[in-house]
């Protein structure tokens, strides 16, 4: 039975913590991190720190990477999305380290929240941990923190951190990039996971909920709908074609404008012509009625490529024909002037 308190008594529950419901989320969350096991987990979830064995390298490098989703979480708890949001992350780090040419070996992830609901905690982890068994990669732990007065009820937070390895031999670089090779692009399905506060903005949806579950004609599904598309997974698609690639650039904050030259070598550029992609119709959406300027998206958005490839002439079209999601962009130039990613076309 549990100790009678005296109602003048303080108590960490009283203070906007309960522990009772911490341990409630634990254990729903333990059977969905079990389910990402991969060789190298060593013990069990509930542990004090999640363990790991690198095996079957030669001369193994790690590649870590951390990140979170932004403001996409305001939109997923005003939709009642939870699930889609922790997909989102695992996709987004696993991608950070896939563009290194790197295995994803195993994920923490990390909620801060203002009152913590276990049942939608779970349905967080169930999302990430879904991602991670797509990723072949191990969810070995993770921390959830209850912080009233930091955060309102309702509100939260949502940071990942992934932790993957490539022989020291085969890491992608862009060091080997050189002028006249070809750039190839993979499609974005949308914003992914940036670009979320401007759009809000835009469609005043924190004052008005009822704008995303307007239908729109172009978009062929409500704008909470479109907003909300998971941010795509490149690792799986990627890895047989990782042999024939001297760079690649996964296309997060700063759009392509911003990406692409930190994989460029000194004195060369990436010239891209927009009229070989498609650009998703949500970002024409965003442009029309935020009257936002081009080069501000193109700085914003990733504009419908979400992972940018650069490889030789003589390699690209195995690069294709391995990825066939991937097509020809542009290629790499000479620099001239400051610029290292010149777009032209439409």
């Amino acid at each position: 039975m549990a100790p009678r308190r005296d109602a003048s008594q303080q108590t960490y529950d009283r203070a906007g913590v309960d522990i009772d419901a911490a341990t409630r989320a634990k254990e729903l969350i333990k059977p969905l991190a079990r389910a990402t096991r991969r060789p190298g987990v060593i013990g069990d979830i509930g542990f004090f720190g999640g363990l790991f064995q690198v095996q079957g390298y030669r001369d193994p490098v790690l590649v870590s990477s951390t990140d979170s989703v932004g403001t996409k979480v305001v939109l997923t708890s005003q939709m009642g999305r939870l699930e889609t949001i922790g997909i989102d992350l695992v996709n987004h780090c696993v991608n950070d380290i896939a563009v290194a040419g790197a295995d994803p070996l195993f994920f923490l992830d990390y909620i801060g929240l203002g009152k913590l609901v276990p049942e939608e905690t779970e349905q967080i982890v169930r999302g990430v941990a879904e991602a991670c068994k797509a990723a072949g990669c191990a969810l070995i732990g993770g921390e959830t923190a209850e912080l009233p007065g930091l955060y309102r009820p309702g509100n939260f937070d949502l940071v990942g951190f992934v932790v993957g390895a490539v022989e020291k031999d085969a890491i992608i670089d862009g060091s080997g990039i050189q002028i006249g090779d070809a750039v190839l692009g993979i499609p974005s399905n949308g914003l992914h996971t940036n670009g979320y506060s401007l759009a809000r903005r835009v469609f005043g949806t924190d004052e008005n909920r009822g704008a995303l579950d307007a239908f729109h004609e172009d978009l062929a599904c409500t704008l909470g709908e479109a907003l909300l598309e998971p941010h795509r997974a490149y690792y799986p698609m990627i890895k047989p074609a990782l042999p024939h690639v001297r760079g690649m650039a996964h296309i997060t904050g700063g759009g392509l404008v911003d990406n692409i030259p930190r994989i460029l070598p000194d004195g060369v550029a990436a010239q891209l012509d927009r009229s070989t992609w498609d650009v998703p119709p949500i970002f024409r959406l965003i442009q029309s009625r935020g009257g936002v300027p081009q080069d501000e998206m193109d700085r914003v958005f990733n504009m419908g490529i979400g992972l940018v490839i650069v490889a030789g002439p003589e390699e690209a079209q195995e690069v294709i024909r391995l990825v066939p999601e991937a097509s020809l962009i542009g290629m790499i130039v000479p620099q001239s002037g400051r610029g290292r990613v010149i777009l032209f076309g439409p």
